[in-house]
């Protein structure tokens, strides 16, 4: 092999790592080049206040809280097409803070509250499953990130509740499969809300499911429909956990609540044979969740339908992990 003079070793050395920045550069603003580019946002850096919503009460529990989809496919000025939410783009974070602000108003209680914004992707991502599975990747990866600073430089080594609401219970689900022994020990409970918890996933060891109302380390999943066929495959085929948020039984008693979104009076009932909340007695038209939605599908309304009881929920595991201490 030839080796080339010191002199030209050092140019194409700078020659080389100016090719790199270059193209370092220009993937930061797109994954593919040529005719199908499409434009990457810029990875959120979670040592930053700006890409977090928090509230600070002084609690002694945190809700960390991850959003569901909000938003949609968008083209940059350059004309690309993007696929995942900007979280330094004022139009793009502000559906994502409308969501925390209101899951923060709505269930915290006196809870400490923290929601990572991330790079979400597109509602046109969930229109099957195998796009589905491409694009949360990146996601997950900004979850996991924001979780691990989370931890390791905000909590300040206080017990924490995770939840999360569609695309956001996709990183719950995720970062439970992920989570170490140490971290665990801290977990009050787990909030999959509007996602499925699959017998894969059951494999991993601190993804327990809830079973009463006051039980610790556990997962809380649920999905509601007016009756089965409304369910949407996406979301809830193969899921094998779920429980009552009304009386907090996993078997088939009834409860019956006034809906928060219509004052009708429900009926809501697990069925335990497709592991799905039943809903009796929603009078208003039905809300379509866009592009996969059915008619008599609840997706939207997860939070809405069940915000007391999940408050008091919060409260009352935060309390029992307290009283276990």
């Amino acid at each position: 092999m030839k080796i080339l003079p010191s002199v030209n070793r050092g140019r194409s050395s700078r020659r080389l790592l100016l090719a790199l920045l270059l193209s370092a550069a220009f993937c930061n603003g797109c994954r593919t080049a040529g005719p199908h580019a499409e434009h990457l946002p810029p990875a959120p850096d979670y040592t930053d206040n700006g890409q977090w919503f928090t509230v600070e009460r002084g609690a002694a529990v945190d809700l960390f809280y991850i959003v569901s989809t909000e938003t949609n496919d968008y083209t940059t000025g350059d004309n690309l097409p993007c696929h995942y939410a900007d979280t330094y783009l004022e139009s793009r974070r502000s559906p994502l803070r409308d969501e925390m602000a209101g899951a923060d108003r709505l269930l915290a209680g006196g809870l400490n509250f923290y929601a990572p914004y991330y790079r979400q992707c597109t509602m046109e991502s969930f229109v099957s499953d195998s796009l589905a599975r491409a694009r949360t990747a990146l996601p997950l990866n900004d979850l996991r990130r924001a979780f691990r600073t989370y931890i390791d430089s905000l909590s300040a080594g206080r017990p924490f509740i995770l939840m999360g609401f569609s695309q956001g219970a996709i990183g719950v689900v995720q970062l439970l499969k992920e989570m170490d022994s140490a971290t665990y020990s801290r977990m009050v409970a787990a909030y999959v809300v509007g996602w499925k918890v699959t017998g894969d996933d059951l494999t991993a060891p601190f993804l327990r499911p809830a079973r009463d109302s006051a039980d610790i380390g556990v997962t809380v999943c649920y999905n509601s429909v007016r009756n089965p066929d409304c369910a949407i495959p996406l979301i809830s085929e193969g899921n094998l956990l779920a429980i009552n948020p009304v009386n907090w039984r996993t078997d088939a008693t009834p409860a019956t609540l006034v809906s928060p979104a219509s004052d009708d009076t429900l009926t809501v009932t697990l069925d335990t044979a497709n592991h799905l909340l039943l809903v009796d007695g929603y009078s208003r038209q039905d809300y379509l969740l866009p592009l996969i939605g059915r008619e008599g599908n609840y997706h939207g309304l997860e939070i809405l339908l069940y915000c007391s009881q999940l408050r008091r929920n919060l409260a009352l595991r935060a309390a029992a992990f307290d009283a276990q201490q």
